[in-house]
Formats: structure tokens, sequence, C-alpha cells
């Protein structure tokens, strides 16, 4: 690997992991705030008053990798999906007791890689967690509903007929030692920020520390991919003294769509090919008039007017539509479809839409975990997960939390918000 003072990135790149626009970067490169090198890249260790550098160029991400379970933690997850998470405990070292997932389809994907895993395939509502004793941890990504505030108190009882009060039982039933709760980012201010707020009164109502929640951007933790998941991370009460958690490290490097889709850091060999959705024979020429990293405002004026319709006449960025990506990039945020008008996910090369594979890789996932069910059911199940590579990361830092409430090391509550 390029030591990390030798390190450079582009332009658009800087602009991705600052997390503002290109036009952004180019009026600090204009006033001065930023100085290129030569051939137009920029120094890592030129930007190292950005605190979002200096944490890549600081990271102890390589001690992180030697972060090892101290014995077996048993773990349970809800809402697994096609298994992102999962994955990424289960490197962490989590032995995964059971899994709850209403899709059949999500469910047959875990079958089929893990055919030792506890799928609990159905409707989390019919299932008693009762059962489950000495959990050392459970997790899941319960969908962000809106709360009846029906109540006064807006706790527990507040939250029912919602998936959050499922997921909020299932706590109170195991009584794990630890619980994350993972999201999008717009649980942040949903609901004008009361469904946050009630969830937070319940983790409370239930026991629970809660650590206060972060936003963590999937391109800093060895993800070739711009998405952004919320993430709560909760602790018994009884063992809060121990709890040392921190959120894990960046990476030294942010990877890019080329780092998917071709051989190098995450994976051995380029993409296998895979089924894949195809475009009607009109958009396929027009998208093949975009360039890689373009959109519809590359196209001519009447290939816009054309494709945009209506939406041409409103203004604004839309630049989702007539997407094609770009090698030299992180991937946009990958939705349940590769071909939708407003999210279009063309390949940087091919006008094509993404296959399968590339979805797949895209999340991080390995290579040989397969996906069940139709095409479409495919890019969903992979839409809708947890990068890979990112619970990785956390599950590091969840491994290295128990280790410590393990070994009953005593800590300051400097890190808390209660």
């Amino acid at each position: 690997m390029i030591s990390m003072s030798k390190e450079t990135i582009s332009e658009s790149l800087l602009a991705d992991i600052m997390s503002v626009s290109k036009r952004t970067v180019k009026s600090w490169k204009k006033n001065g705030k930023i100085k290129p090198l030569k051939n137009g890249r920029y120094s890592l260790s030129d930007l190292d008053k950005f605190p979002q550098v200096k944490a890549m160029l600081e990271s102890k991400w390589d001690e992180e990798q030697e972060i090892t379970p101290a014995r077996k933690y048993s773990s349970i997850e809800l809402f697994a999906g096609a298994g992102g998470l999962a994955i990424g405990l289960e490197k962490a070292g989590f032995n995964t007791v059971a899994l709850n997932e209403i899709d059949k389809n999500a469910c047959a994907t875990l079958r089929k890689n893990r055919p030792s895993w506890n799928v609990l395939e159905g409707d989390i509502n019919n299932i008693d967690f009762s059962t489950y004793k000495d959990i050392d941890f459970l997790s899941g990504g319960f969908p962000c509903q809106a709360f009846s505030y029906a109540g006064n108190k807006l706790g527990f009882e507040d939250t029912r007929g919602t998936l959050f009060f499922e997921f909020a039982r299932a706590i109170k039933e195991i009584k794990p030692k630890v619980f994350l709760g993972e999201n999008v980012r717009g649980l942040l201010t949903h609901d004008n920020g009361k469904t946050l707020e009630t969830i937070k009164t319940v983790i409370q109502e239930l026991g629970y520390i809660l650590i206060d929640p972060k936003v963590l951007k999937a391109i800093f933790y060895q993800v070739p991919q711009k998405r952004e998941r919320l993430f709560l991370v909760c602790i018994r009460k009884d063992l809060v003294k121990y709890a040392n958690f921190e959120w894990p490290e960046p990476f030294n490097k942010v990877l890019t769509l080329k780092d998917a889709l071709k051989k190098g850091v995450l994976y051995n060999s380029d993409c296998p090919e895979s089924q894949g959705q195809v475009y009607p024979e009109r958009k396929k020429k027009i998208l093949a008039m975009v360039p890689p990293g373009g959109c519809w405002v590359d196209l001519p004026d009447d290939i816009q007017r054309e494709y945009m319709q209506k939406s041409y006449f409103m203004g604004g960025g839309k630049t989702g539509m007539a997407r094609r990506l770009s090698y030299d990039s992180p991937s946009l945020t990958l939705t349940c479809s590769p071909a939708q008008k407003q999210t279009e996910r063309c390949h940087p090369e091919e006008t094509r839409p993404l296959t399968i594979r590339e979805y797949a890789r895209i999340q991080t996932f390995p290579d040989k975990w397969e996906f069940m069910g139709s095409v479409s059911s495919q890019y969903k199940q992979i839409g809708n997960a947890v990068p890979v590579n990112l619970a990785h990361a956390m599950g590091r830092k969840l491994i290295e939390l128990l280790n410590n409430i393990e070994n009953k090391e005593e800590v300051s509550l400097h890190n808390f918000k209660y």
C-alpha cells in the first residue's frame, strides 16, 4: 500500500470525504484554501487541517483488525434481510444463535449460504423471545415508522403497532448485554425528531444506556459506495461501568467503483458475470450518450426534453436521472432497483444497469454469497442490506466492548449521553 504521506486523491473524492459538492471544492481551490498538485490531484497529507482527512491519516484501522472475542459471544438478529449485517458481525467473531426475517426469498438466501443458521421465518409479532437466555448481543435494522403518540408517556406502550415495538419487546424478553439498532439517516429528523426522542425514552425504560447515536459514512469503512447508516449502540445499565465503546476508525483510503468491480484491494478477481436488468432500446440509445460520472445534463437539449419530460421544466439537480457511474468515484447509494428513472445506476463503460453480482460487490458481499428469488427480489435484498464491510467494522468495536464487559474493566462514563 502507498504510504499515507504520498496518498493522493481527486477533486471528486475530496468532495465525497468532506460531504460537500464539487463546486464547493472548486471554490476552496479558487480562494486558496486548498492547493492541488501539478497533476490536479491533492495530497492527503496537505489536507490534514480537515478533521475527516486527519482521522484517515491517523487511523488505527490496522490495530482494530486484531480485535478478537475473549470467548464466543452469542447474538440474535432481527429484520435480518439477506445477511449483510449478519456476515459482518460473523466476520468480527459473533456466534449467530437466531435470525428473524419475514421475506421468504431473503430467508432462502440466509439458509442457502449458512445452512447451520437458525432462521426464524415469519412475522416478528408471532415470535416468543423469552426462550432465549444469556444472549450477549442483539441487533436489527428496524423499519422507521411514525408512532401514534396516543398516550402521554411517549414510551414503550405508545410504540405499539410498529416494528420498533417488536424490536423493543425482543430486548425486554432477551435482556442482552448490548444491542445495536440500525436505521436510515432520516430517523434523526423523522416526525420533527419526535420518533427518535420516543425511541430514546423506550431504551431508558428497558434499562439501557444509549451512546449518542452516530451516522457512519460507508466510504470510510472499505465500502466503495456513498451510503450512510445511523447506528444506535445501547448497553444494559448494570454493565455500563465497563463500557469502553468507541466508534470504528476510518480506513486510510476511499475505495471507488473500480475497487468493487475489478481485481484489487477488495477482491482477488474481476466481478463475475451474472443476471441483471436490461434497458429498453430507446433508453439504451439515450444513456449511451452519457459519459462516465455524467447524467441527464450531459445530453443534448432535445434529448433532455424527451427523456426528462415534465421534470425538464422543474429545475433543480435530479442528478440521479440518466446517471452513469464512474470507475474513479464510489458508487452512489444503491437502491432496490438499478434502472429506476429517478435513481439510475448505469455501468461506467457498458450501457446497461449494474448486474446482481456488481450490486453485491458494491455492498461488499463475498462473491460466494448467493441470492435466492427473482432478479427483482435479489436486487431488493442487496439494495436494502447493510454493507458487509461497514458491519464488520462496527462488529469489531462491539466485540471490543463485550471483551471489556467480560473482563470487568471499569471505565469513566464520559462517552455517554443519557
